[in-house]
């Protein structure tokens, strides 16, 4: 039986991890929207 995720953590921290969003300020925007719906995870 296949796998239902074949994503590597790695890259997905490497396009959305909390630093990516942080160094810009769309990503900050990103972040400060999702606190502010406040979301569990913010972000990978």
């Amino acid at each position: 039986m296949k796998r239902t995720l074949r994503g590597s953590l790695a890259k997905v921290k490497k396009g959305s991890g909390f630093l990516k969003r942080m160094s810009s300020k769309a990503g900050q925007r990103v972040i400060k929207a999702r606190r502010a719906k406040g979301r569990y995870r913010i972000s990978v």
